[in-house]
């Protein structure tokens, strides 16, 4: 049985500060789900805290780029080396964010061991780029495009291992339907599934369906990356863009368990809530009742 070993990684570094002069509020995302006793509750290991550098868009201004570049350049690195010992030694990452340019540090990680796949259950597709928007700022909302080799080289080919995952290893769940990334998605035949058509299909049934296409051997296993704002607001308020029409819990916690418990599954990494927006905890509570719930032996 691998052991679970939980690993803060408290970065902001890729979301635009919710009012002038203050910072997003994710960082605190670890300590909140700690407060919740998530380690104790799910029998895991300590792995730890990997510090992210700080938070400073300095004179930044839209066309520059993605802001934090170097920073998050940094933090990837610094991160895919503790997810990558771990993985390596046949352990259970469990990396809970920050927002979600974290999931690059993932991606990185296994890149460097192999070829490896990536589960994003999310209510957009972050693939914004340069090649579809004019707008690209926020590594946050564009991780995906960055981590499959879209974007400036600086944060898509770290290490020369551009790129991170393939598109035709990449599986998006949880879009919403009116989602306007979903066609160039469909176009580049990366696989993916809004709220209606999951609830057409049947969470656990389309997990395991496309679990399927996973357990191939092309691939050596993948990860599962969530971002909390795939939950509906009516549940799940305490995010940075709360979009109406998600998923509700009982079908977040069906397609969680299906994936993380497969055998090829290899880390999972939790972001964008924010405990700024969750004064009574609620959500903290909810998010923890699920990934109990999801990593429970069966």
């Amino acid at each position: 049985m691998r052991r679970l070993v939980v690993i803060d990684a408290p970065s902001n570094l890729g979301l635009r500060p919710p009012t002038e002069g203050s910072v997003p509020g994710c960082y605190k995302l670890a300590g909140a789900l700690r407060e919740q006793r998530l380690v104790q509750r799910l029998g895991a290991y300590e792995g730890g805290v990997v510090v992210p550098p700080r938070y400073d868009r300095g004179g930044w201004r839209e066309g520059d780029g993605v802001f934090n570049a170097a920073a998050i350049a940094t933090y990837t690195r610094k991160l895919a080396d503790r997810v990558e010992h771990h993985v390596r030694a046949g352990d259970f990452p469990v990396v809970l964010g920050g927002d979600c340019s974290i999931q690059l540090g993932a991606s990185l990680a296994l890149r460097r061991i192999g070829r490896y796949g990536l589960v994003v259950i999310d209510g957009s597709a972050d693939f914004r780029h340069p090649g579809n928007s004019d707008r690209v700022g926020a590594a946050g909302g564009e991780e995906l495009a960055l981590g499959t080799g879209r974007g400036q080289r600086d944060l898509t080919d770290l290490e020369g291992l551009r790129p991170y995952v393939r598109d035709e290893d990449v599986r998006v769940f949880g879009i919403r339907d009116y989602d306007d990334e979903r066609a160039e998605l469909t176009e580049l035949k990366i696989m993916n599934a809004t709220v209606g058509e999951i609830r057409e299909w049947g969470a656990e049934e389309l997990a395991g369906a496309v679990l399927r296409t996973l357990e191939v051997p092309v691939t050596e296993g993948f990860w599962v990356h969530l971002d909390a704002d795939v939950l509906d607001p009516s549940v799940m308020p305490a995010v940075d863009s709360p979009d109406p029409d998600g998923l509700l819990p009982d079908e977040l916690a069906a397609l969680l368990r299906t994936l993380v418990r497969s055998e090829r599954c290899v880390g999972f990494n939790l972001t964008i809530y924010d405990p700024d927006l969750d004064p009574d905890g609620s959500c903290a509570a909810l998010l923890a009742d699920l990934l109990q719930e999801a990593f429970a032996r069966a």
